[in-house]
């Protein structure tokens, strides 16, 4: 099978904007994007999910998608996946999140048990300790301050090895992804991202579905040691750590990744 674009999205009733790939019968999995981003950051690692269904969407007031309709929080994200789930008549899926979309499925599966196959939690942060976690709350505050793009040419250095920055246009299209975001919904969801975590850590009841936890060596938002936590948590989670890359590892190396989730729920499945 193969995956071409662009393509035509939907739009749900609450404005998200959405697609379904592959065979009607295929495996569901729902692919959530990171803060500042679009679902075209998955187009990469489509071809390694030929044969599943697979449930593309934008973020409130990311890409083309509506802005939230309440201050956003990891809820609101939650519930915008419900609402899409039911909008396309799915009662289940596996649930693949990058980063704060890693955050948004923990949320999904704490609010929406029965729904959720699996979860894959693609370098998401977690527990940051004191001292990270008022840098991170500084950063979002600065975009409030002063605009979307205030820390965007720090983050890419954060997010990509210098090899790739140079000779890739990773740089330029995250640049325009971020183009795309209206100012106040992500001013909202920085702050969720930066601040979201406190009620990820050890939840009661815990997470309890299987679960894949997968960041890069050099991730420095996103660390090994935060997948460490996360995984600890949750009971039979399966841990990964890629070598060398940087946050948007997935962009770089995208069959490192893929393949690595794509054989995960393959294993779910049997």
């Amino acid at each position: 099978m193969t995956w071409t674009t662009p393509r035509v999205s939907e739009r749900a009733p609450d404005g998200t904007a959405f697609e379904v790939l592959g065979p009607e019968d295929g495996t569901r999995v729902v692919l959530i994007h990171g803060l500042g981003l679009s679902r075209q950051l998955w187009e990469a690692h489509l071809p390694a999910f030929a044969g599943h269904r697979v449930l593309l969407y934008d973020l409130y007031g990311h890409g083309e998608s509506a802005p939230p309709p309440e201050a956003a929080s990891l809820t609101v994200f939650s519930d915008q996946i419900a609402a899409l789930m039911d909008h396309v008549g799915w009662a289940d899926a596996h649930i693949v999140g990058f980063s704060i979309g890693g955050m948004i499925n923990r949320r999904f599966a704490l609010d929406f048990r029965a729904r959720v196959r699996s979860l894959v939690i693609l370098n998401s942060p977690h527990d940051r300790g004191d001292a990270a976690q008022a840098a991170v709350e500084a950063r979002a505050q600065s975009v409030r301050d002063q605009g979307a793009f205030s820390t965007f040419d720090a983050a890419l250095k954060r997010w990509f090895t210098p090899g790739y920055l140079e000779n890739s246009d990773g740089g330029a299209l995250v640049r325009h992804w971020r183009g795309q975001v209206d100012a106040e919904s992500y001013a909202q969801t920085a702050w969720v991202l930066a601040h979201g975590v406190r009620e990820l850590i050890a939840p009661i009841p815990a997470v309890d579905v299987p679960t894949l936890v997968m960041t890069c060596e050099k991730d420095s938002g996103s660390t090994p040691a935060m997948s460490e936590g996360i995984a600890a948590e949750i009971a039979g989670a399966e841990l990964v750590i890629v070598p060398e890359l940087q946050h948007l590892g997935l962009m770089e190396r995208p069959e490192l990744f893929a393949a690595r989730v794509v054989a995960f729920l393959e294993r779910v499945e049997r």
